[in-house]
């Protein structure tokens, strides 16, 4: 079973695969996903994914709790990190176009046993990533309604459950219901087809964007200077404020870049994935990193930074300044499409992931259906959808994304030590993109994102490791036996 657990799968050089090719097999001549996202749709993937709760909800969360004014480098330190590994993602992204995004990469570099982990890895990623933001969008959803006297009681939009001390610990509620409400919904958007869904999101990444360059064009002009003193508040101990704090923020926005992993996701469903992959993840990665900066400098000017660790920071510091009231409304709404694009890429990612490792005979066979109709994997959407709707109506929103950024950590860091590794185990294949100076950008990569994840994990470590505990029993009892590499199929 070790030798298994290090065992490979073969890395062929990828053909051009355009339009209408379906480069993966089919399933015992099942449908194949279909390709049919450019380049511009790759890119508004990504930054749907990407712009929606790092601005949305953690950056007011980050600066009162952590980083004070100076959240503006935490996204900074964590856009570097990001950027390491946006490189490599970019290299394996184009030489190996399919769905399993760092799941498939680190098969086909470090082992069936090392893939596994991160496949399991990648369930915190995007499952979790999914209901938190579905937290934050009912936070959203409950202020717009409140502007009209409609908002629900909190015993129907707050979590049953508050994460404290190290357990849980009932808070009175019932459930989130806005939370499931929209995983359902935008479920059934991803159930019906990628180009609904690529469609959806493209409208929903405009009207948030411009939203956010309203804000930070209106919000300079009510900036007061000293509410950036200091840049960086002494620290009170711990990880509360001061450069502690300031990298522990940098952990808890990280959660904020995992949309341009989402797109490597989707690259079973380009046209052209080659030239598109690093255009849509590098792409996306650029502009949400300077408008992050942007929005947190404008935030952090226009009210001190310990009054913006509400579940909807934006609107609260634009209820001080009622010449912006139409503004605040403006921004409501934005959130409210934007964390829902957030949620519709999240959830169009985890069954992605899920029908890759299903092809390869370590999940059930279900999660590789295909619908005959829309060409998506139908039956892991339904799962993966009801899953995430139980996780956003009862666990509140900062428990859930810490438990996202250690997930997505990992397997950036081990994108990155995998790039690494095929260089020089594999130096021949056609790499149509190559991360430039690899000595220094991988390793960067990996130790970067190992030292955010260390933040987090120091807190929350005894979930993961019962998280790597329930994954490694379901590796041994199903993934073992059924593995297609094992069994001479791979």
């Amino acid at each position: 079973m070790f030798k298994q657990l290090f065992a490979t799968k073969s890395v062929q050089p990828t053909g051009h695969v355009d339009a209408g090719e379906p480069f993966e097999g089919s399933l015992e001549g099942e449908p194949t996903l279909k390709r049919t996202l450019t380049g511009t749709q790759l890119i508004m993937l990504g930054i749907g994914a990407v712009i929606g709760a790092g601005i949305f909800v953690l950056t007011g969360q980050a600066a009162a709790e952590y980083a004070g004014p100076a959240v503006m480098l935490s996204f900074v330190f964590a856009g570097i990190a990001c950027a390491f590994a946006g490189l490599c993602y970019a290299e394996f992204a184009a030489m190996l176009p399919v769905s399993g995004s760092a799941y498939s990469y680190s098969y086909a570099t470090l082992g069936e046993g090392v893939a596994w982990f991160i496949g399991w890895c990648l369930v915190l990623e995007y499952l979790f990533a999914a209901s938190t933001v579905a937290v934050g969008w009912s936070g959203y959803l409950n202020a717009f309604l409140d502007n009209f006297g409609a908002a629900l009681p909190n015993a129907l939009a707050q979590a049953p459950y508050v994460y404290e001390g190290g357990k849980f610990v009932a808070t009175g509620e019932i459930i989130n219901l806005p939370a499931v409400l929209i995983i359902a919904a935008v479920s059934a958007v991803g159930y019906a087809g990628i180009t609904q869904s690529a469609f959806v999101n493209s409208i929903i990444v405009a009207v948030k964007v411009a939203v956010i360059v309203l804000f930070i064009g209106f919000g300079l002009q009510y900036v007061d200077p000293s509410n950036w003193q200091p840049f960086i508040p002494a620290n009170e101990g711990g990880t509360r404020y001061g450069m502690e704090g300031v990298i522990r923020a940098s952990a808890v926005v990280f959660f904020a870049y995992i949309g341009f992993d989402a797109v490597s996701t989707a690259a079973g469903e380009a046209k052209n994935p080659q030239r598109d992959m690093p255009i849509g993840i590098l792409g996306s990665l650029a502009v949400c990193t300077l408008l992050y900066i942007l929005m947190s400098a404008v935030l952090t000017g226009m009210m001190p930074y310990a009054l913006l660790g509400t579940a909807e920071p934006v609107s609260t510091a634009l209820n001080n300044y009622p010449a912006l009231g139409w503004l605040q409304t403006l921004v409501e709404i934005a959130a409210i499409a934007g964390l829902a694009s957030v949620i519709l890429v999240m959830l169009m990612a985890q069954p992605r992931i899920f029908y890759s490792m299903s092809q390869d005979g370590l999940l059930p066979k279900l999660f590789a259906k295909v619908h005959p109709k829309h060409r998506t994997p139908h039956v892991g959407t339904v799962i993966v959808g009801v899953v995430a709707a139980v996780l956003a109506g009862l666990l509140p929103v900062g428990f859930l994304g810490d438990i996202v950024s250690m997930g997505t950590l990992l397997a950036f860091a081990v994108v990155s030590l995998g790039v690494l590794v095929l260089r020089y185990t594999r130096p021949g294949l056609s790499r149509p993109f190559r991360v430039p100076f690899f000595l220094l950008i991988c390793p960067l990569g990996f130790l970067s994102c190992m030292y955010l994840f260390w933040q987090v994990f120091r807190e929350h470590w005894h979930l993961l490791i019962g998280w790597i505990a329930i994954g490694a029993v379901v590796y041994a009892l199903y993934g073992y036996r059924h593995s297609k590499l094992r069994n001479g199929n791979g």
